[in-house]
């Protein structure tokens, strides 16, 4: 794995509201390249602070605070509400998008037959990530477990 470190998230000190108020917490995957670069796009547009990153390959990170595992925030996306709700799949980059000022895209995304459509991509891409990303050896495509991970 030491090839995707180049595709790290910034620190957290490039992470505005660390800790702060936020409207939209997002739990990604910080090894994943095209996470990452998704993230990065919505960090940069990020200028009011609206978006808490919580990139969940860090080894600090527990997951066992949310009430979640490890294993299911890396099934798909998850994100939190300022009010502590869980959201996953597309809602997360639906309140993603809207927090940083694409409130055009997430009208139409919520448009009859485009929810599904985008929900079944979703999920077949969240199915084939590991190995779209390049993560799988020998066709085996696995979550490894961190020290500490629960």
């Amino acid at each position: 794995m030491t090839e995707q470190a180049e595709f790290r998230a910034p620190d957290a000190s490039l992470e505005p509201n660390r800790g702060g108020p936020f409207q939209v917490e997002v739990f990604y995957d910080g090894d994943c390249p095209l996470c990452l670069r998704e993230i990065r796009m919505l960090q940069r547009r990020d200028v009011a602070g609206r978006i808490r990153f919580t990139d969940i390959a860090r080894a600090e990170f527990d997951a066992s605070s949310l009430g979640l595992d490890h294993s299911a925030l890396m099934q798909k996306i998850h994100g939190r509400l300022a009010d502590g709700t869980i959201i996953e799949g597309v809602e997360v980059f639906r309140r993603l998008y809207d927090a940083v000022g694409f409130q055009r895209l997430v009208r139409l995304s919520r448009l009859p037959g485009v929810t599904q459509l985008l929900e079944l991509s979703y999920r077949s891409f969240a199915k084939h990530r590991l190995r779209l990303t390049g993560r799988c050896e020998e066709g085996v495509c696995a979550i490894h477990s961190r020290v500490g991970a629960d």
